[in-house]
């Protein structure tokens, strides 16, 4: 890399995006792979993750920029344009979700809330017992998991071909950008600090 190459360390994920985040992957990984279905806090562990989604769609009104879904909605213009890129070989640096990225996240909300309702049903007096409401939320589950994968997967692979550390971000709640790619959707000029690259 040339010397003269210049990260901005860019703060893009509030507090709350990564405290849902991973209470999310703690409940959804416990739920499946430690605890059974009838468990109370099997039950409780998924009462939380839907209020976590639930809090986080309202987050996504009223929250910060990167955290609302206006700045990420993945229309089908943006959609588009991200995947010729793609094909193009281009990878651009997003500061929040890219296209495919935000496709993945509202799916796997969505997943989330019907896992939820879906065992709630089978604690309710009309559907106690009822064996196609378990295989439901079993099969829904399974889709569910089968999302985290793919997302997971998806977030290696993107930190390796757009060299920016994506898990690593969630975490701290910072991206390191190079100012060489563009930056996409973005609407205001962040807060920023440049580290020359040849002094990391």
């Amino acid at each position: 890399m040339s010397s003269n190459l210049t990260l901005q360390a860019v703060r893009v994920w509030d507090r709350f995006v990564r405290i849902v985040h991973w209470t999310l992957v703690s409940c959804v990984l416990t739920n499946y792979f430690v605890l059974d279905d009838g468990e109370t806090v099997h039950q409780w562990l998924g009462y939380l993750a839907g209020a976590l989604v639930a809090a986080r769609i309202v987050w996504g009104f009223i929250g910060s920029e990167h955290a609302r879904f206006a700045n990420f909605m993945p229309t089908r213009s943006r959609l588009s344009a991200h995947l010729s890129r793609l094909r193009a070989g281009q990878y651009d640096q997003h500061l929040g979700h890219n296209p495919l990225g935000a496709v993945m996240m509202l799916a796997l909300m969505v997943s989330i809330l019907a896992v939820a309702v879906s065992g709630f049903l089978q604690t309710t007096d009309a559907f106690w017992g009822e064996e196609w409401v378990q295989e439901f939320h079993e099969a829904l589950a399974s889709l569910l998991i089968g999302f985290a994968v793919i997302h997971g997967s998806a977030a290696i692979v993107m930190s390796r071909l757009e060299g920016v550390n994506l898990i690593g971000a969630m975490i701290t709640g910072v991206k390191h950008i190079r100012t060489q790619s563009p930056l996409q959707n973005r609407q205001s000029e962040p807060r920023k600090s440049s580290v020359e690259q040849s002094g990391m």
